[in-house]
């Protein structure tokens, strides 16, 4: 039986979170805006306007051009593309095709199992969105708002080999575009969509089989789901003797199926040809140096970093670059600690994560501040107070926004260290509880845990947890 490669490109469309439209002033976003509120004569292609076009769109396209890698061009042009679809009302779309804004590029995706696949960007050029339409009954629907939304769309190589890679591209990706500021990358609502290249070849053979297109995949388990249906299907095909077509297909999420919207259009369909309305776009030396000196380390850069500068595992240093916000929390959280990172580490993954996810906050919307962390830590450490105590005071510190000193000096929950007082307690824990103190005796040793939860909750979680213990081990071996 023939052993089958799964080759796939991608094509992302990536909506800029600027202001305004890429060749007017309307609003950019309209996810919450009734439909058709926010067009004007130029974005709805009325005869006799002229587009203008939008530099904050050029300075992002550059910055997410520079984080992969590309080359920026010195001059590029736009083109008309043209097509007919009832959301198009210019009846072309303003795009970038044979001198785009950026050229080669890649991106490295560290996969689970080990190894890092390389994908290399084919193109990636500047372009205004179509509008959308919607069915409704017998009617069909369309709203404007979305045309001339500023894209960068980006076209990778035929380099990724499986439906998990393609999932960790989008997964990176999408990481990225939100480190560097560029876009939410929120796939629901359209900011970063998805078109799946895929075809098959028998594994080694240097030549590539027709390929087909998936359109309307709005998830990465979306495209993941497609591509593997769609590989399994030519696998079917051409062991049954049947030819590949090259088909546009439509991924119908709720059927789980894939089916055919229409045969894939070639570029010569499209006509191209020199946008007259708009000059080319040279980038000199000294914009393109300005626009990139606020590119930040990335992510990938930084999660090796976390590795060897702080001895984080890998899993840590993944987790921990996976927003922006919560990277720069955790280094300033290590710098204010001055003690171990990988103890920073546990605090902020076991605790302040479960925070996050709970309250629906980034990290840099906390009143725990990284500099609050290091100070609870320091007083974990110095046994002021115990470990439970300081964990309680994450909740207080961010509810309050006052400094954990503060509270515990204000609440009192400084940790009881002293023998005597501990000691009282536990004695009185054993005079309350014969049963208990015969089992323990009798060989069941497990009821320690409970006898150390009954000394802290009548201390309310003060006593030193370790001289408790010692003092319970003491007294009942002793009995």
């Amino acid at each position: 039986m023939t052993d089958y490669e799964i080759v796939i490109g991608l094509e992302t469309h990536i909506q800029l979170n600027t202001t305004t439209k890429i060749f007017c002033s309307c609003k950019a976003d309209s996810w919450f805006d009734p439909p058709n509120t926010n067009i004007c004569p130029v974005c709805t292609g009325l005869p006799g306007v002229l587009p203008v076009l939008n530099q904050a769109v050029v300075e992002k396209g550059m910055l997410l051009a520079a984080a992969m890698h590309a080359e920026i061009q010195p001059v590029s042009y736009f083109d008309r593309k043209n097509y007919f679809y009832p959301d198009l009302p210019k009846g072309f779309q303003i795009s970038q095709y044979d001198r785009s804004l950026a050229r080669g590029g890649y991106l490295d995706l560290p996969m689970p199992s080990g190894y890092v696949r390389r994908v290399s960007i084919h193109k990636l050029h500047m372009e205004e969105d179509a509008g959308k339409t919607k069915n409704a009954g017998r009617e069909r629907l369309i709203d404007f708002n979305r045309c001339g939304v500023p894209l960068v769309e980006m076209v990778t190589g035929p380099d990724l080999r499986s439906a998990d890679e393609a999932a960790q591209y989008l997964i990176r990706l999408r990481q990225l575009l939100r480190w560097i500021g560029v876009s939410e990358a929120d796939m629901e609502k359209g900011h970063l969509r998805c078109d799946a290249n895929v075809s098959i070849r028998p594994r080694g053979a240097d030549y590539l089989n027709p390929k087909t297109e998936i359109k309307n995949v709005n998830s990465i388990e979306a495209v993941r789901d497609a591509i593997e249906h769609e590989a399994a299907r030519q696998i079917r095909e051409v062991e049954a003797g049947n030819r590949i077509e090259a088909w546009t297909l439509e991924w119908d999420e709720d059927a789980g199926v894939l089916r055919k919207m229409r045969s894939k259009e070639t570029e010569a369909d499209y006509r191209y040809f020199r946008e007259p309305d708009l000059l080319s776009l040279p980038i000199t030396d000294e914009w393109k140096e300005r626009v990139l000196a606020g590119l930040p380390e990335l992510p990938l850069e930084r999660r090796a970093r976390f590795m060897q500068a702080y001895g984080l595992p890998e899993y840590d240093a993944d987790i921990l670059t996976g927003e922006r916000n919560l990277s720069d929390y955790f280094e300033a959280a290590v710098q204010a600690y001055g003690g171990d990172p990988k103890r920073v580490s546990n605090w902020l993954m076991n605790d302040l994560l479960r925070m996050l996810n709970d309250t629906g906050r980034t990290a840099d919307q906390l009143k725990v501040t990284p500099q609050y962390l290091a100070e609870i830590l320091k007083l974990v450490d110095a046994n002021t107070v115990n470990t439970s105590t300081g964990k309680a005071l994450l909740a207080k510190v961010d509810q309050s926004g006052k400094a954990p000193r503060a509270i515990v000096e204000e609440e009192g929950l400084a940790q009881v260290s002293d023998d005597s007082a501990i000691r009282a307690v536990v004695q009185e824990v054993l005079n309350e509880s014969p049963k208990e103190v015969e089992s323990y005796r009798a060989g069941k040793v497990t009821l320690m845990g409970w006898f150390v939860g009954q000394v802290m909750k009548k201390m309310r979680g003060k006593a030193d947890p370790s001289l408790a213990r010692g003092i319970l081990e003491e007294l009942l071996g002793g009995g």
